[in-house]
């Protein structure tokens, strides 16, 4: 499979990361292995992938098919929705949606479970296997598109890109009274400059532009608010890190949220996550609008109902 196109940048970026922006099914180890093995060509010539690209140039990729180096585990997946380009689940939380290079990184995730269940598949991303469209934190449940087929995979890509057609919202639970009925959350997002575990809005690295808009929907014993979050981009830890900027940290959440909180939420009401699940989706599908809903785990069950808010 070939690609031809200009860049579109406003300033210099290198080559492998901005590919594995561009084609978000692609990992940024696999565009790294086709520019190491001269499948990639900028204004003509082979490069490196530590070559800044500028806006204007011109890219050709060939991009070779592989096979998945992963096994298929019978494990158990809520799947709302599917047809013979896609499938909608909903995701448990303490599950990982890709592989990881850590010791037993290649197992109990999302994609082995997936491999098991969806047998029509096609070549995405490079790699013979089913795909993930957006990502969910390890510990944020609810819905995910899952693409069977490159083409389906480009096609809810460009409307997640183009903000189109598609809508995502979720389900936060977060420490205090919120204090407005409604708004918006507009910043630039990236790696925390001094921890590369964290994203950050504070001089982030590498910032992308990220908008969610937030909506209170009730409290919870005086003390939490649950909130709807609408998100009109998806960048990496784009709603924990959103909320905890302006005072509203998600309880459960280990990495942007309150020990103290964390520590009295998984005593009084056996949370032991950030409280993040991802409920509804509105998408253009096959030329008609379809809203997917998808009910709240178990251990989130009980704290949404004390907001009154039912699903």
């Amino acid at each position: 499979m070939k690609f031809h196109f200009c860049v579109f940048l406003q300033t210099k970026e290198r080559v492998d990361l901005y590919l594995s922006e561009v084609f978000a099914s692609f990992s940024r180890s696999y565009i790294q292995k086709l520019i190491d093995q001269g499948f990639l060509k900028v204004n003509g010539s082979i490069v490196t992938k530590n070559l800044k690209i500028a806006p204007r140039d011109e890219i050709e990729m060939d991009i070779q098919v592989e096979k998945l180096d992963l096994r298929s585990e019978n494990i158990p997946i809520d799947i709302l929705y599917e047809d013979k380009n896609m499938l909608i689940l909903n995701k448990d939380a303490g599950i990982n949606v890709h592989p990881t290079p850590w010791i037993d990184g290649k197992s109990g995730t999302l994609v082995n479970a997936l491999l098991y269940h969806v047998k029509d598949l096609g070549s995405i991303g490079g790699v013979e296997r089913p795909w993930i469209v957006h990502r969910l934190d390890k510990d944020t449940s609810g819905l995910l598109m899952v693409a069977k087929n490159d083409g389906m995979m480009q096609t809810l890509q460009k409307m997640l890109h183009d903000r189109m057609g598609v809508g995502k919202y979720y389900l936060a639970i977060v420490k205090g009274i919120f204090s407005h009925w409604e708004c918006t959350i507009e910043s630039e997002i990236g790696r925390h400059p001094h921890d590369r575990t964290k994203m950050t809005v504070k001089h982030p690295l590498h910032p992308r532009h990220a908008v969610s808009h937030v909506k209170f929907l009730g409290s919870i014993d005086g003390v939490y608010s649950l909130l709807e979050v609408k998100i009109d981009t998806g960048r990496t830890h784009q709603i924990r890190v959103h909320l905890s900027s302006i005072g509203f940290p998600i309880i459960g959440d280990k990495v942007y949220g309150d020990v103290t909180t964390n520590e009295v939420v998984a005593k009084q009401y056996g949370l032991h996550r950030q409280a993040l699940h991802a409920y509804k989706l509105e998408i253009e599908l096959y030329g008609s609008k379809k809203v997917f809903l998808a009910p709240v785990k178990q251990d989130m069950k009980a704290l949404v109902g004390l907001a009154g808010f039912k699903i």
